[in-house]
């Protein structure tokens, strides 16, 4: 579903991506793990196309994405959850979802039914502001904005940060019912390891803008993968 090959990322003279090589397949939950400033979140903003790489290729249902805009990648079938949520504080719940309609043809624009399903809060909700909504409920409203559009290849830039743990739990549950009914291709950036653990299939390890490890979840538990974790 996507590929990424020798990435190089560069901002200014500092270099986030060396040379990056990472697969994510459809029906398959992909997590990428690193330390704080490892260059996660460069890469799924080089995915999303947020960032133009240096050099390297990026490949989506075997067609280059090199140079196309991110509305462009979005109506291919990538959405993204950005780290900060970034939900429209002044517009409804409701509001907030539909502006994942904007990369689909109009007949298309309604809100899948297992939105509500997988989140029952945001139809309690339509009518309140995002900016009125808990963390977590915020996060739920992110995730359900990306699910608004269809996609084919779901990125979630570290979903868990500052959530309680019902929450949580929601959310792990949403991203296995998104792998095992819809088919959907997840890539997920995080740091809680326990949560990777218990979803992941793959696990890439990124340190100082490289992937130093690659293979299956149950490879967390090496003490050789583990030291890259570690403060």
């Amino acid at each position: 579903m996507l590929t990424v090959k020798d990435a190089v990322l560069h901002y200014g003279a500092a270099e986030a991506l060396r040379g990056v090589s990472m697969t994510a397949g459809a029906g398959k939950i992909t997590c990428v793990l690193g330390r704080n400033g490892v260059g996660k979140t460069s890469l799924m903003r080089a995915i999303v196309g947020h960032h133009k790489l240096t050099s390297g290729a990026i490949g989506f249902e075997g067609a280059a994405l090199d140079g196309r805009a991110p509305y462009d990648r979005a109506r291919s079938g990538i959405a993204f959850v950005p780290q900060g949520r970034e939900i429209f504080p002044l517009l409804t719940v409701q509001e907030n979802l539909e502006s994942g309609f904007a990369p689909l043809k109009r007949a298309e624009r309604e809100i899948p039914g297992h939105v509500f399903e997988l989140f029952p809060v945001l139809k309690q909700m339509l009518g309140r502001r995002g900016g009125d909504l808990s963390g977590g409920q915020q996060q739920q409203l992110a995730i359900g904005r990306a699910l608004v559009m269809r996609p084919k290849l779901l990125v979630l830039d570290e979903p868990t940060e500052g959530i309680q743990p019902s929450i949580i739990k929601d959310i792990g549950r949403a991203i296995r019912y998104l792998r095992d009914q819809a088919g959907i291709a997840i890539l997920l950036v995080e740091q809680y390891l326990d949560f990777c653990r218990e979803l992941a299939d793959e696990v890439n390890i990124m340190d100082r803008g490289r992937i130093v490890h690659s293979g299956p979840a149950e490879d967390l538990d090496k003490p050789e993968v583990r030291k890259y974790l570690t403060v």
